[in-house]
């Protein structure tokens, strides 16, 4: 099993769901993560999912940091992946999205 930090995991998630703009565009759809996989937003910008154990789930855990509620993530034109912490919806529309 490869070992990814906790932040490479939580910034692997942001890129994966920053990639789904098509979702964003037309209708908000889930965003399935499963608990014995790892993702991670690699230091080349290349996104990758890595198949767990649990053999070390705990030095996994140490340092980690829960992604709080209603957090956006996303790819700027830059390239730069970023998340927002702030109001991204009206009512239940995606503020940043197509017309």
């Amino acid at each position: 099993m490869t070992r990814i930090s906790t932040k490479g995991f939580l910034i692997a998630a942001a890129a994966l769901a920053a990639l789904s703009t098509y979702a964003f565009a037309q209708e908000a759809t889930p965003w399935e993560l499963k608990p014995d996989m790892g993702y991670a937003y690699g230091k080349d910008g290349k996104t990758f999912a890595y198949k767990m154990g649990t053999s070390n789930a705990g030095t996994l855990l140490k340092g980690a940091k829960k992604v709080p509620k209603g957090t956006l993530f996303f790819i700027g034109q830059n390239g730069q992946l970023y998340m927002r912490t702030g109001p991204y919806l009206e009512g239940d529309k995606f503020m940043f999205g197509t017309n």
